[in-house]
């Protein structure tokens, strides 16, 4: 009669899992040694960047170190030869970092920006809410800005070649700009703080965000007339982008000017998750039913980060 127990298993099946250690340590030796080639290859790549910087600096002339055209044209050339398995977002994302840490040896990188109290763009910012406060005129905060860049008084401290910086080249040609919630921002804060010490008599000198509102209304009926239609191209998400956006259903519902036409077509780049009720990440079609854009209004998202994409389609649109 058979004995009952335990039934007895064999030991052959535990074989795999032994050498199991020892290909995966295989494999991580693979990858360290593929490191490593990484590493030098990218310390060759930081040094032929520092040579260009050097021979940018041998005429002595001033030098534009960052060429948008150039990075345009590698990060094309990373999609082209791309085979996988990453994918080209990640390519590209890698190679973008790669060149940014290259081009910082071929010069630092200069930002210039709207410094906090005591630098010369608050200095000088001052001077020009003073002087229209005390002449009882009133200006939007863009509209400073303007005056400041035009009048010359902060040239001398710009840390940029001024043809590299947008905001120059928006006051040369005197741009329209519509600036929501300027308010909760470093100058609204400079100006708040000016208007409770008395150096501003007069909080309306700096125009408001729903001044903006009234001005951007004004500016799309008069724009959109005789057939023609404005753009809608979003760059990021929150108030930036729907701010402006809802002027059409305030003028179509608020206003009663249903003839002022839809927005042309609506493009959206934006690294936020898609989805219904969401701020930054609404989907396109979620803004028929505001009254936003239409059914057949053109519609494209691109979910990448728009520091990558949109300099890579405003190369493409300028021919670069």
């Amino acid at each position: 009669m058979a004995k009952r127990g335990k039934k007895k298993t064999s030991n052959a099946a535990a074989a795999p899992s032994a050498a199991a250690p020892s290909a995966l340590e295989s494999l991580r030796a693979e990858i360290d040694g593929v490191d490593a080639r990484i590493h030098e290859l990218l310390n060759e790549r930081a040094r032929l960047a520092r040579q260009v910087g050097v021979s940018k600096h041998a005429d002595g002339h001033t030098v534009d170190f960052y060429r948008p055209e150039r990075e345009a044209q590698v990060l094309r050339r990373v999609v082209e030869r791309n085979k996988g398995p990453l994918r080209n977002e990640e390519m590209v994302r890698l190679f973008r970092e790669l060149m940014s840490a290259c081009l910082a040896q071929e010069e630092p990188l200069k930002v210039a920006f709207l410094g906090p109290e005591g630098t010369f763009t608050q200095s000088a910012v001052l001077k020009h809410w003073m002087e229209k406060d005390q002449a009882g005129k009133r200006l939007f905060p863009h509209e400073f800005m303007y005056e400041i860049i035009r009048d010359g008084s902060i040239a001398q401290y710009y840390q940029i070649d001024p043809k590299n910086s947008w905001m120059v080249a928006a006051a040369e040609k005197n741009l329209p700009m519509f600036v929501p919630g300027w308010e909760d921002s470093t100058l609204g804060n400079m100006y708040s703080g000016h208007c409770i010490s008395s150096d501003v008599k007069n909080v309306h000198t700096v125009r408001t965000g729903i001044e903006y509102m009234l001005e951007l209304a004004e500016y799309y009926t008069n724009t959109s007339t005789g057939g023609k239609t404005i753009g809608f191209f979003q760059i990021g998400g929150g108030i930036a982008g729907d701010f402006p956006i809802c002027v059409v259903p305030m003028l179509h519902q608020d206003l009663q000017r249903t003839g002022v036409p839809l927005w042309g077509y609506f493009c959206q780049i934006s690294d936020s998750t898609t989805s219904y009720g969401s701020y930054s990440g609404a989907v396109p079609n979620e803004k028929i039913t505001w009254g936003k854009l239409g059914i057949d209004t053109p519609k494209h998202i691109v979910e990448s980060d728009a520091s990558i994409v949109a300099p890579l389609m405003f190369a493409y649109i300028l021919g670069m």
